[in-house]
């Protein structure tokens, strides 16, 4: 089983206004919302692509009882920790005419010790050596930022492989764990070691470079230029492909469903990274977080074009 967490979950709320003006009245085309948060995101695309996972996480209010009433009603299993307060809502501004999207995200509420504990044995309990766990997205303003480290360190040692992708010292903790595979974009990973990582041969080097932790793959998001992807054995880069982009949020979390996927079914690298891009290409074409159909993914698949460095 795969299972996302999601410690600060979202309602995301994506608005479309053409010619978006700051400091002026603006007039709202459509309105879209969308259960959302990273591991959310994850688990919606991990359906697409034919498979099942279960989301987990923390939940509040109004808005969390949104969330788990859009994830029963796609029927994506889920098991969260209800607390005090209201989960947040991120609003997506989405201009068609001058093509950018602005994200305004909202902080969320704190999370007790006693939630992070019942959420720890609900996912721990019964986990077993065949399990994945994916850790992505930020964390309560309170919770410490070891968290993700913690939790693969214990995911390990109940032989459940596990999927990373977070920024700042929630990826360096996380990094020094050891997880399974770590899906760091090029911003994050220059944030990680304080520096411009300047062409394809640098982020190869680096991303080497985090083998030594114990970590099975690394793979480099440089959004529309492509991907890097590293194991052991080798290296590839993937070329962007050119698709009508709607709305560029969640495609880092796609990738990753995609790569979790690969993972799960035990595809060969080559396929791996043909799925993980294509899957990154087809979500920027659909509206807010919405995941992408298969169909689509499985015509962008046969467009990707990659070389081993």
């Amino acid at each position: 089983m795969i299972t996302t967490i999601t410690l600060n979950p979202a309602v995301d709320k994506t608005i479309e206004i053409n010619n978006f003006s700051v400091g002026n009245v603006n007039r709202v085309t459509s309105v879209r919302l969308d259960a959302g948060g990273k591991g959310i995101n994850v688990s919606k695309v991990i359906k697409s692509l034919g498979s099942k996972s279960r989301a987990m996480g923390i939940l509040s209010g109004k808005s969390g009882e949104f969330i788990k009433g859009y994830l029963d009603g796609i029927q994506i299993l889920n098991d969260f920790i209800f607390t005090q307060g209201e989960t947040r809502t991120n609003t997506k501004v989405v201009d068609p005419i001058n093509h950018t999207n602005t994200d305004i995200n909202e902080a969320g509420p704190e999370a007790s010790l006693k939630d992070l504990n019942e959420l720890n044995d609900k996912i721990f309990n019964d986990m077993k050596s065949e399990d994945m766990i994916i850790l992505s997205g930020s964390v309560p303003s309170n919770v410490d930022k070891k968290i993700y480290g913690e939790w693969i360190v214990r995911a390990k040692e109940k032989g459940a492989k596990t999927v990373l992708d977070a920024d700042g010292e929630l990826l360096k903790y996380g990094i020094l764990s050891g997880p399974y595979l770590v899906k760091p974009n090029i911003d994050e990973l220059e944030g990680m070691f304080n520096k411009k990582i300047n062409g394809i041969a640098e982020t190869v080097e680096i991303a080497k470079s985090l083998l030594e932790y114990g970590i099975i793959i690394v793979a480099v998001s440089l959004g529309s230029e492509g991907a890097i992807f590293v194991n052991k054995e080798c290296a590839i880069y993937a070329r962007g492909l050119k698709v009508d982009v709607k709305s560029t949020v969640g495609a880092g979390d796609s990738m990753v469903a995609a790569l979790a996927y690969s993972i799960e079914k035990g595809l060969s690298f080559e396929e791996t990274v043909k799925l993980a891009v294509a899957t990154g290409a087809a979500n920027v074409m659909t509206e807010g977080t919405k995941a992408s159909d298969i169909k689509t993914i499985i015509e962008l698949e046969k467009q990707v074009e990659f070389e081993y460095l």
